[in-house]
């Protein structure tokens, strides 16, 4: 298996990486902030707040403003399916022995479990420090207390003696369903267990398939490539748009809530760095110089899934993870690793129950840690999810789930830094785990950039050991 794997392991990212990395070298980054700025300024002016123009127009500006953001939003819809699909199956295709996916798979499911949990509580501690409920006008209250404002489809609390049906459940019956309706869990699952297949044959029977895999792949990263182009004008459009639609006021009215989640996001990244300056023995500030192009289109998108072909190529390129795992675990991690939305469903749960004088004991907050962990696992990495998710929360702990209204008008807002968070915590765990697994490096990812890796070894003391062709 290995010496056919040396022959055909994905090449397909890193012939995208040289495109973005031109994009990147042509200071993507700083155009996408300018965008940014542009787009709020803009927002700003259009807003039906300044006058300026009426309601109905200022919408309608606001339309055709974010009109190339939906084209990037519907490009990378369009193939992140397919993309996640063919990415985590080629990833763990790479790995070559199931001893090693073993190891792969043990710490990634501790670590994505340990640090999800610490999310939420850093969440729900800052939140009953601060106690931003307690600075809402209680007549907005009473008059919330007769609404029904819920999410769409907003699922309801799951009991201990169902649990065994949602486990089996998380199994595609139909995996082309499962794509079809984008369940990104089922579909990541799907992949894993081709890939695991996949190990298991000899190289003659794994060929065709990969090879298939392959060229879907390049595909999926030719649209990719096509997007990014668009991306800095896309940004603008987006942000105009949401500025327009939620004005200053909103966002004025609801500042201690507002900056209560913000807080949260700040001690989560920093704990981050911590992580990645501890174990992945990297330098703070160089990560964050990595990460800053991933940072800002997931803040400006609101969505891990349209920025992860990034993501794997700043892991592989910027931070030196071993390929195998960057094309496993990035597209996992936009699936299962959403520590953001944990901690953004924590902190709104208690800003709610404080709203709404719901006392919390130690019980109701564990019970809200076990429902955010359990929700966050496996929700779609697209924008506005998190509102879904927190009416399971809050009705876990009985608090109305009318109290939405509230927070619906800065919820964009929150959920553009929540993703910018998720996609870091992507790239941290990518490097924790690139660490943790440690000892050689197969002939594949040597032979991919082998300049790479020599300064890699040069910087972990790790031997570069190339198995011969079996």
């Amino acid at each position: 298996m290995t010496g056919y794997l040396e022959k055909i392991h994905p090449r397909s990212l890193k012939h995208l990486t040289r495109h973005l990395q031109s994009l990147i070298q042509g200071k993507l980054w700083l155009k996408i902030l300018i965008g940014m700025a542009l787009g709020f300024a803009v927002g700003i002016l259009v807003s039906p707040e300044t006058g300026i123009f009426p309601a109905d127009t200022a919408e309608v500006i606001g339309s055709w403003l974010a009109l190339p953001g939906n084209i990037f939003l519907g490009l990378i819809q369009m193939v992140v399916v397919p993309l996640v699909f063919a990415s985590v199956i080629r990833g763990i295709a790479s790995s070559e022995d199931m001893e090693y996916l073993r190891r792969v798979g043990i710490r990634l499911v501790g670590y994505f479990i340990v640090t999800t949990t610490i999310a939420i509580t850093i969440g729900i501690g800052i939140a009953l420090i601060i106690q931003p409920g307690l600075f809402i006008d209680a007549s907005l209250i009473v008059a919330l207390a007769d609404t029904d404002i819920l999410p769409e489809k907003a699922p309801d609390g799951i009991g201990v003696g169902e649990l065994p049906g949602v486990v089996v459940q998380l199994l595609p019956e139909n995996p082309l369903g499962a794509m079809v309706e984008r369940q990104m869990l089922q579909v990541v699952l799907f992949a894993v267990f081709i890939g695991l297949a996949l190990v298991s044959l000899s190289p003659k029977q794994s060929k065709p398939l990969l090879e298939v895999l392959g060229s879907l792949q390049e595909v999926c990263m030719a649209v990719v490539r096509w997007a990014m182009i668009i991306a800095p004008l896309a940004v603008f459009g987006l942000l105009a748009q949401i500025t327009i639609k939620v004005g200053l006021s909103a966002l004025l009215g609801m500042f201690v809530y507002v900056g209560t989640v913000l807080a949260g996001l700040i001690c989560l990244l920093l704990f981050y760095l911590l992580i990645a300056k501890t174990i992945g023995k990297t330098n703070p500030g160089k990560f964050l110089g990595a990460a800053k192009e991933v940072q800002l289109l997931a803040f400006s998108t609101s969505s891990s899934a349209a920025v992860m072909p990034l993501s794997i190529q700043t892991a592989e390129d910027k931070l030196n993870v071993r390929p195998s795992i960057a094309q496993f675990l990035i597209p996992l991690g936009t699936t299962i690793n959403m520590d953001g939305t944990a901690l953004y469903q924590g902190a709104a749960t208690v800003f709610l129950a404080q709203a709404f004088g719901v006392e919390l004991g130690l019980p109701a907050l564990i019970l809200i840690v076990v429902t955010a962990v359990g929700a966050s696992i496996g929700s779609p990495a697209t924008p506005g999810v998190g509102i879904v998710i927190l009416a399971m929360v809050l009705t876990s702990v009985g608090i109305p789930t009318s109290g939405i209204a509230l927070i619906l008008g800065v919820d964009r807002i929150l959920d553009m830094s929540r993703t910018a968070v998720n996609v870091t915590g992507d790239l941290t765990a990518s490097l924790v785990l690139d660490r943790w697994v440690g000892g050689k490096k197969t002939c594949t990812e040597q032979k991919l950039d082998e300049e790479e890796w020599e300064k890699q070894r040069q910087a972990t003391g790790d031997d570069i050991i190339c198995e011969e062709e079996l």
